[in-house]
């Protein structure tokens, strides 16, 4: 999602804070703002701090914490954690406990999303990636082939040997809709584990919160179109995560059809349907999995994705 997008996004509640810091620097927390690129975007982070260095000190935390993540788990990196599984196909491989918990959870949501969402997708995310590039539509034969190589249940996940397998050589993960939400919320932990709750991680339409700016209810997350229910929800959001998936941004029009960057792991084409999707979430990789999920499978898979996860608050838009 475009920067100019996020900021629509979100606006902030808090401003009237800054006030605060007239008022005994040092003392009553008052906001700061930090920003670096990590995951190929901009992150930000706002938070509450009694000072500047305590505040310093936490961001920084949280950004080495994001960085180790991405390192992990990046779909760009060939010497990622991540890419390195695919040389050992067909063999149980030990992972991180990182790793292990993301995929663990990308194979249940996998399942209750009835694959709209599925880690393996890897395959024809490549051949989508080419296609943006050349505008032309990709060869039945290859998304043929690379639909073979596509099914969360593929890849088998054993939490107690901690050890994943991916059943057929030439696998591809891609964590693209789920591990951006997990390494934010971790990002979140290390500012908590810092005494520094009062704080907000957003980058690229994902959004996650802890405890609201002081004197307010919640963090302010305006969500353009969505539902009475999930604007209010959203306008004083804590402890929570939303996040954004949608073809409105990245696409490529061949033959007068617009095929989205995301890829419907099921038919192996890119999504022609202009659906923008929102999920508040207690968890970030809950909320990005499953808003992946929606983009995909539209109205037809909220009643799925309820069933699943009843707490979970979703907004569909359809564009035009």
């Amino acid at each position: 999602m475009k920067a100019s997008s996020v900021r629509r996004l979100a606006r902030l509640a808090g401003v009237a804070g800054l006030a605060m810091a007239t008022l005994g620097a040092g003392q009553r927390p008052r906001p700061f703002e930090f920003r670096q690129v990590h995951m190929g975007l901009p992150v930000r982070i706002l938070l509450y701090a009694p000072t500047q260095r305590r505040a310093e000190i936490a961001a920084e935390a949280a950004f080495a914490r994001i960085a180790q993540l991405d390192a992990l788990m990046s779909d760009y990196r060939e010497n990622s954690e991540l890419r390195r599984l695919e040389t050992n196909a067909g063999e149980w491989t030990p992972i991180s406990p990182d790793l292990l918990e993301v995929l663990a959870m990308a194979t249940s949501i996998a399942r209750a999303t009835d694959g709209a969402f599925d880690p393996t997708v890897g395959p024809l995310v490549a051949l989508w990636r080419q296609a943006r590039e050349t505008k032309r539509m990709p060869a039945s034969a290859d998304i043929e082939a690379a639909r073979a190589l596509v099914s969360w249940k593929l890849l088998e996940v054993d939490r107690r040997r901690g050890a994943v397998r991916l059943a057929k050589r030439g696998m591809r993960l891609d964590l693209g809709g789920i591990a951006k939400g997990y390494i934010l919320g971790q990002g979140l932990l290390a500012l908590r584990s810092a005494g520094l709750g009062r704080a907000l991680i957003e980058s690229g339409g994902d959004i996650i919160v802890g405890s609201g700016p002081p004197g307010e209810a919640g963090w302010r997350v305006d969500v353009p179109d969505a539902s009475s229910d999930f604007t209010r929800r959203a306008r004083q959001l804590t402890n929570a995560a939303v996040a954004t998936s949608g073809a409105d941004e990245q696409f490529v029009d061949i033959d007068g059809v617009r095929y989205s960057h995301v890829v419907d792991p099921r038919s192996g084409i890119g999504v022609t349907h202009n659906v923008t999707a929102r999920v508040i979430a207690d968890q970030g990789a809950v909320a990005d999995a499953l808003a992946t999920a929606l983009s995909v499978a539209g109205p037809d898979g909220v009643q799925a994705v309820l069933n699943a996860y009843p707490d979970v608050m979703i907004s569909l838009v359809t564009g035009k």
